[in-house]
C-alpha cells in the first residue's frame, strides 16, 4: 500500500512523549529520548518512535550488559512510566487506538517497542527496511522485523492533509523526519536524529552512518524550516528538551 494519503484526517494536536534519558560517555552530553503522538480531526493516532526497549525499564544494568550499551553511554533515568504505553496513557490513548507506526529509524533509543503493536502498519524508509534487521546498536542485533503491513517510503510524501514525510538519509540509510502543520502552532518540523542538535551541523555530523548524506540532508532541512517558517523539534538536544512541554501537555 502506498503511503501517500494514508492519513485522511488533519493533525490537531501533538505530543511530545519522554522516552528518558541517557549520558553519552564521549563528551558527557546527556540527551532526552523522545517520540511522538499525533492526533488527528478523524480520531486518527499515530505514533512516532518507540524509545528504548522494555527491558531497560525492569533492569537497566542487565539490558545494559547484554546490549554492550556501556561503550557508548549510561542510561540515566527509564522507568515504565518512559515506555510507549504509560506514555500514550498521558494523552489518553491505549496501545490499541495507534491507526500507524512510523519509524524515523531503528537505531535502539527509536525501536525498542516496535514489535509491540500488533496488526498496526508500520511506515518506515524501503531503505531501513531493506536492512537485514534493525539496525539496534553496533553489532548488537536481536530485534527481527514483525511481520506487519510495511508502508515503504523512497521519497518525500503528503501523508495526510497536514503532515509530510521527508526521506533524509546520512543518519542512519532510511532515516525520516516529518512535518505538521498545526492550526494554533504553525508548522513543526521533527527532523529527528538527522540534526541531534544545532551544532551538529557545523561539526558535519561526524560519526554519521554517511556523513556525506547527513551533511547534504542536514542543510536541506535546514534550508526547509527557513522556507515553511517551521519551528524545529531536534532529535537530542540537551538545551532543548526541558523546555518542549511534554504530554499531556501539547501542541495544537
Amino acid at each position: 500500500m502506498s503511503p501517500t494519503g494514508f492519513i485522511k484526517g488533519q493533525v490537531q494536536q501533538l505530543h511530545v512523549l519522554d522516552y528518558g534519558l541517557f549520558k553519552v560517555h564521549a563528551n558527557g552530553r546527556v540527551i532526552g529520548i523522545c517520540g511522538f503522538l499525533m492526533v488527528t480531526d478523524r480520531g486518527e493516532r499515530i505514533l512516532v518512535d518507540t524509545g528504548f526497549p522494555q527491558k531497560y525499564a525492569e533492569d537497566v544494568e542487565a539490558a545494559s550488559l547484554e546490549d554492550k550499551l556501556g561503550e557508548f553511554g549510561k542510561v540515566l533515568e527509564l522507568t515504565h512510566d518512559n515506555l510507549p504505553k504509560a506514555q500514550l496513557a498521558k494523552a489518553g490513548v491505549v496501545m490499541g487506538d495507534i491507526d500507524l507506526l512510523i519509524m524515523t529509524h531503528t537505531h535502539i533509543d527509536h525501536v525498542g517497542g516496535l514489535c509491540d503493536f500488533p496488526n498496526v502498519p508500520i511506515l518506515i524508509a524501503k531503505a531501513e527496511r531493506n536492512l537485514a534487521k534493525p539496525l539496534y546498536w553496533g553489532d548488537v542485533k536481536p530485534m527481527d522485523w514483525p511481520d506487519r503491513e510495511y508502508l515503504l517510503l523512497e521519497g518525500d510524501i503528503g501523508l495526510g492533509p497536514n503532515l509530510r514525510v521527508l526521506l533524509v538519509p546520512g543518519h542512519a540509510p532510511g532515516q525520516l523526519a516529518i512535518l505538521v502543520d498545526l492550526p494554533n502552532s504553525g508548522p513543526m518540523l521533527l527532523v529527528s536524529d538527522a540534526i541531534s542538535r544545532p551544532a551538529e551541523v557545523d561539526e558535519k555530523f561526524e560519526g554519521s552512518w554517511d556523513e556525506g548524506l547527513a551533511i547534504e540532508s542536514g542543510n536541506r532541512l535546514i534550508k526547509f524550516a527557513k522556507k515553511k517558517d517551521a519551528e524545529i523539534i531536534y532529535g537530542h538536544c540537551p538545551a532543548q528538551w526541558p523546555t518542549l512541554r511534554k504530554t499531556p501537555d501539547h501542541f495544537t
